[in-house]
């Protein structure tokens, strides 16, 4: 077999017992679950409230696109808010480093697989609940069938994944100088300032003008409000060819800064506790 190959293999093998280790935790992930779906309730119920007439038009979306960009917020935070990397602050704050420093297996591509499965296994739920919640309520629903709008929609959730995966990589780096600050280094940037920035609560087009310009020169609104934008079909070429350039700079960016961050981090590192 090619090195290539066994890679491969080696990398599949991590995805599946990854993906067999989320059934350990059963209680952690009901309650995610329950999270995202009292979430979606909580906002469906505040949106049809606010439209009165069926015809009605607020912030410029109707209340099928409305119901529907919140409906897809399961799907969309399935792919990309749903993540691993969370437990490597743990790890380098209690020493467990140690141990991948020596095998011959790249810690990066390891926690991205790790994600990978997080995701596929918080996908398939997320598609059940879905499924479960349209015919509960029975919302107008839009669906997309433009193959452009589906294949721009597609690449832009790929790249909030990676982009995703760099930045909260970036955030459990912080044990290697303050081992104390893991938890509440994730708490503060991925379920206080994450749920607000990228949209995951509302379509941050709502948001005055000038605020969301600012805001779009940054890796948030790529991550969950651009990709439900591009799939709504509201999203004009050159829309979404800016949001995909942005994205790409700061994939770029996010690799250069994760790199020193762990080069530093790398002579930082004590391996409390072992």
């Amino acid at each position: 077999m090619t090195f290539d190959t066994i890679a491969l293999q080696k990398y599949w093998s991590v995805f599946k017992i990854s993906f067999q280790q989320e059934f350990a935790y059963r209680v952690s992930f009901v309650m995610w679950r329950i999270r995202n779906v009292l979430q979606i309730f909580l906002v469906f119920f505040l949106w049809s409230t606010l439209y009165v007439n069926p015809d009605q038009e607020l912030f410029g979306y109707s209340k099928e696109r409305m119901l529907t960009y919140v409906f897809g917020l399961l799907i969309v935070k399935a792919f990309v808010l749903s993540s691993r990397t969370v437990d490597v602050a743990g790890e380098i704050s209690r020493g467990d480093l140690s141990n991948y420093l020596v095998k011959p297996i790249n810690y990066f591509h390891y926690w991205l697989t790790r994600d990978l499965s997080s995701k596929a296994l918080n996908l398939s739920f997320a598609a059940v609940e879905v499924v479960v919640l349209y015919i509960l309520l029975k919302p107008p629903f839009f669906i997309q069938t433009d193959i452009v709008f589906l294949f721009a929609f597609a690449v832009s959730v790929c790249l909030a994944i990676y982009l995703y995966f760099l930045i909260t990589f970036i955030i459990s780096s912080i044990p290697f100088w303050i081992p104390e600050a893991a938890w509440g280094a994730h708490f503060l940037f991925t379920v206080v300032m994450m749920e607000f920035l990228t949209g995951a609560l509302f379509p941050l087009d709502i948001l005055p003008e000038s605020f969301l310009k600012i805001l779009n020169l940054t890796p948030f609104p790529y991550l969950v409000f651009y990709p439900l934008k591009i799939y709504l079909g509201e999203a004009e070429t050159g829309m979404i060819f800016y949001g995909v350039f942005i994205s790409l700079i700061w994939v770029i960016i996010l690799r250069f800064v994760l790199a020193k961050v762990w080069s530093k981090g790398m002579k930082a590192y004590q391996a409390y506790g072992r």
